[in-house]
């Protein structure tokens, strides 16, 4: 896996907790090696406007979310449909479908049933609304004395 921290593994709970900055630069070359026939989904709230996942979509999952309204992906890592919240119950119907010039992203704008879209629970034990609870701090604060701008200075911190 090429992170921008290569040298040090990653556990689950390392990527979805920690401060460290581990992104997965390969993750589409591994999509390509597995000879999915997918494209990515940006997943938003229709109300708020908050971006809740990124995900993949191919033939089958487009399908499956127009026909039943609501979103479904396909899982690159297990290879199979994904209904979002058909276990947790956390679903999110859909509102629009709206496809880029280039016809290879889709956008579906969604409304969350649930008490959030992201699989991972916050400090208080609750589910996230969306996957994107972190930003990258890069140090830009007088403060801290000059800035490094390199991406191994970079830490997360959770909004």
């Amino acid at each position: 896996m090429n992170r921008i921290d290569a040298g040090s593994s990653s556990s689950t709970a390392d990527l979805e907790e920690g401060t460290a900055l581990k992104l997965d630069f390969e993750k589409l070359q591994d999509i390509v090696k597995g000879e999915s026939d997918v494209i990515p989904v940006a997943v938003q709230d229709s109300d708020t406007k908050e971006v809740l996942i990124v995900a993949y979509v191919n033939d089958e999952a487009l399908a499956y979310t127009l026909s039943h309204g609501v979103a479904a992906f396909w899982s690159t890592s297990r290879n199979e449909l994904w209904v979002k919240g058909a276990t947790s119950g956390d679903k999110l119907e859909l509102v629009d479908v709206r496809v880029n010039c280039e016809q290879n992203s889709l956008l579906y704008l969604v409304r969350p049933l649930g008490a959030g879209a992201c699989h991972t629970r916050g400090a208080d034990g609750n589910a996230r609304s969306g996957c994107f609870y972190r930003r990258i701090d890069r140090g830009d604060s007088a403060e801290d004395g000059p800035v490094d701008r390199s991406s191994r200075s970079w830490r997360l911190t959770f909004v």
